[in-house]
């Protein structure tokens, strides 16, 4: 395991949040499977690190009742999202992860952020090394120059950096920079927050 990530697992640990690395996306998903009940309702926040993984198309073939605002007709997002929110379980990824373990995420509704640590029993995070970045400044540095142009143009939004591939504060109707979320740390009470680093290139 590269030493970067080492350190970076030690200080996640050290912050309270429960931690497991993987060297390839197939294992992560296995081990997932393998802690989730089938008898759990499972809510899933945008992702397409979890869209590669394909993490959903499993937990559905085999019986769980999965609730993700990606798989329904846009009417239906905000009931799905409201149900996703409800779940015993929610899954998801981060935008960054810092080399002293925090997780760094931007959002545009906030249904995602949210639920990272609030609502729900267990909470597993799904990351490839590539979020990796070295303090919160590259992480928020990271989000405005890939993450947000590559999802922009994803979701094919009229905003800046979908075409100059870095931030300008937008304040059009597309902007997704809306709500910025630091986890320092497990917060308190019974939640459990997962963390799965994987040692792929994974997501935006």
């Amino acid at each position: 395991m590269d030493k970067r990530v080492l350190a970076t697992i030690e200080k996640l640990v050290d912050n309270g949040f429960n931690v497991e690395f993987f060297n390839t996306k197939k294992e992560a998903k296995s081990k997932l499977l393998d802690d989730i009940s089938v008898k759990e309702d499972v809510g899933i926040g945008g992702s397409m690190t979890i869209y590669q993984m394909e993490v959903h198309k499993d937990l559905i073939d085999r019986g769980n009742k999965v609730h993700w605002h990606w798989l329904v007709e846009p009417e239906k997002r905000d009931e799905v999202r409201e149900k996703a929110s409800r779940a015993s379980v929610y899954i998801s990824s981060s935008n960054a992860i810092t080399e002293d373990g925090k997780l760094v995420n931007i959002d545009g509704i906030g249904n995602r952020v949210a639920s990272m640590f609030y609502g729900h029993k267990k909470v597993y995070i799904l990351c490839g090394v590539n979020k990796i970045t070295k303090n919160i400044e590259k992480a928020l540095e990271r989000i405005k120059t890939v993450a947000c142009p590559k999802n922009s143009e994803r979701l094919d939004l009229d905003t800046p950096c979908r075409y100059k591939g870095k931030c300008y504060d937008c304040k059009g109707k597309d902007r997704m920079c809306n709500i910025t979320v630091i986890l320092e740390s497990k917060p308190m009470g019974d939640i459990e927050i997962n963390i799965y680093i994987i040692n792929e290139e994974l997501g935006y």
